[in-house]
């Protein structure tokens, strides 16, 4: 039972890959993130999930860094929630697709783990890639291991980002102060 687990940060693969092995997935990561805006940023998560995939024993696929797939994708509709609907698309569109070329069943995302996402446009978007590329979705509510794994992720010395990623996220987290 090979799995594709998109993989958006470090913190939040802890709990989803910990449950999905538990259920009997062989789960590899994809890290495919255009949105996480700046370069330094994206390196930060990344070099988290580096550190987290050696700790766990994680397999885990680094595809090229491409915000420009990002900002085509959300281009004149930069507004929440909207480009955050898009941006789950274009992720887990990716994760399908490299799922299914690589010989996986199934595939999930580890958003499903934050509390901060909408789990219901989350499952639908990944019903909607899945009846799409003809490859399952493996949709399970991961929200109720969030603090545990944030908590872990703190002893463990990982990156622990203060937004969701976009410049657009970034941007809205200082408005708000």
């Amino acid at each position: 039972m090979k799995l594709l687990l998109h993989t958006c940060c470090a913190p939040c693969l802890i709990y989803p890959l910990e449950k999905l092995r538990e259920k009997g997935y062989k789960v590899t990561g994809l890290f495919y993130n255009p949105n996480i805006h700046s370069f330094g940023e994206y390196k930060n998560r990344k070099q988290a999930v580096e550190s987290f995939a050696i700790i766990s024993g994680a397999e885990i696929v680094y595809p090229a860094y491409s915000p420009a797939d990002f900002f085509r994708a959300v281009n004149l509709k930069e507004e929440k929630p909207e480009r955050c609907f898009i941006c789950w698309e274009l992720r887990l569109r990716k994760t399908a697709k490299f799922a299914k070329e690589n010989g996986f069943a199934y595939f999930s995302t580890t958003l499903l783990v934050s509390p901060y996402q909408d789990q219901d446009a989350l499952r639908e978007i990944g019903a909607r890639v899945a009846r799409d590329e003809s490859i399952e979705f493996v949709y399970e509510d991961f929200r109720g291991g969030f603090r545990d794994a944030y908590d872990k992720a703190k002893q463990l010395g990982l990156y622990q980002q203060k937004y969701c990623g976009c410049v657009y996220s970034e941007i809205e987290r200082y408005k708000g102060k």
